[in-house]
């Protein structure tokens, strides 16, 4: 099973809307860094203990109570309103919501809010990504040879120095997306034991884009790293250095007039909180909604401390206001 789907459909005809929150978590990490057990889930002083509590356990409970407060008086709202509770997010394979997406016979949403975590802000956009793997090569040998060869790992730590100094743009400002583009080396694999010198090296190579930067532009700068690799230190193999793209996601943004933001934004207007419109630097389901044309906001919710790192705990305090915000917003949606 990779998700719990629950549709609650209106008396009237009209556009569905869908609440997400993920119920896998990150890795625990070191566990021996944590105060408290990783899987606590104990509350102590207001807070909400361990992995998961603040992504997004606490925005699924909400979400449940939200659906089963509506559903007694679904004859008065028109569409519908889904509540997704999936998995498989955090390995970003997004199982649980591609098979949403793929079910025939769920409704397919005209917009998703996404229970991420955090009370300032509600996150209208994120950037995409484009990522890729690179194999390099070289002639394999013995490392106590007399035969000096440039190997497949010094080739490869030459091409993670060119990418790391290649030139990226900054924020297009006129856009309104006010974050640049960004290249990591994120893996580095090659080689077995001391007395061989491989023939292969793989790095892993995650490039965010933004829309004056796509995926083709990604593209485009990492094959010219590989071209002025293959020129500085040629190799004799007639194996050419390999780059095998694996995951393109766009970025999105929402204007503040555009469902699902525009609701969710007045909503905690009207409760009181002082929220601004955020793109997020990482990439969420929200990027996959946009692939699919499906507007989505990627966050809002209650407050939290050690996300995906040591000592997760979500605030309790604010889950009444945060339910509130959601409450009004969806009510807003299914007026009609």
């Amino acid at each position: 099973m990779a998700g719990l789907l629950v549709e609650t459909a209106g008396g009237r005809p009209g556009p569905w809307w869908t609440v997400d929150a993920c119920i896998d978590t990150a890795p625990y990490g070191d566990e021996a860094a944590w105060s408290f057990p990783p899987d606590s889930g104990d509350v102590v002083d207001g807070w909400l203990l361990g992995r998961g509590a603040a992504d997004s356990k606490l925005a699924a409970a909400l979400f449940c109570h939200l659906a089963a407060e509506l559903h007694p008086r679904a004859a008065d709202l028109t569409g519908g309103l889904a509540v997704l509770l999936d998995v498989d997010e955090h390995t970003g394979a997004f199982g649980g919501a591609r098979a949403y997406l793929a079910d025939p016979a769920a409704v397919r949403p005209a917009g998703v809010m996404i229970g991420y975590p955090g009370l300032e802000d509600v996150v209208v956009g994120g950037r995409g990504l484009w990522r890729a793997t690179i194999t390099v090569h070289a002639p394999s040998g013995h490392s106590g040879s007399s035969r000096q060869v440039v190997g497949a790992i010094s080739r490869a730590a030459h091409l993670v120095r060119l990418l790391d100094a290649a030139q990226l743009p900054g924020a297009d400002a006129g856009s309104g997306f006010l974050l640049p583009p960004k290249l990591s080396v994120t893996a580095l694999h090659g080689g077995q034991g001391f007395s061989v010198t491989p023939s292969r090296c793989e790095l892993n190579v995650d490039v965010r884009t933004t829309p004056s930067f796509d995926a083709y532009d990604a593209e485009t700068v990492v094959r010219k790293a590989v071209a002025e690799l293959d020129a500085d230190l040629p190799t004799p193999t007639p194996t050419a250095t390999d780059i095998v793209a694996v995951a393109s996601w766009p970025p999105f943004r929402l204007d503040r007039d555009e469902q699902p933001a525009a609701a969710l934004l007045k909503a905690a207007e009207q409760a009181g909180l002082s929220v601004r419109p955020k793109t997020a630097g990482p990439s969420n389901i929200g990027n996959l909604l946009a692939g699919e044309g499906i507007r989505a906001t990627a966050g809002f919710g209650v407050e939290y401390e050690g996300l995906h790192g040591i000592d997760e705990r979500a605030s309790l305090a604010g889950l009444p206001q945060v339910y509130a915000v959601y409450r009004q917003a969806v009510l807003d949606l299914l007026a009609g």
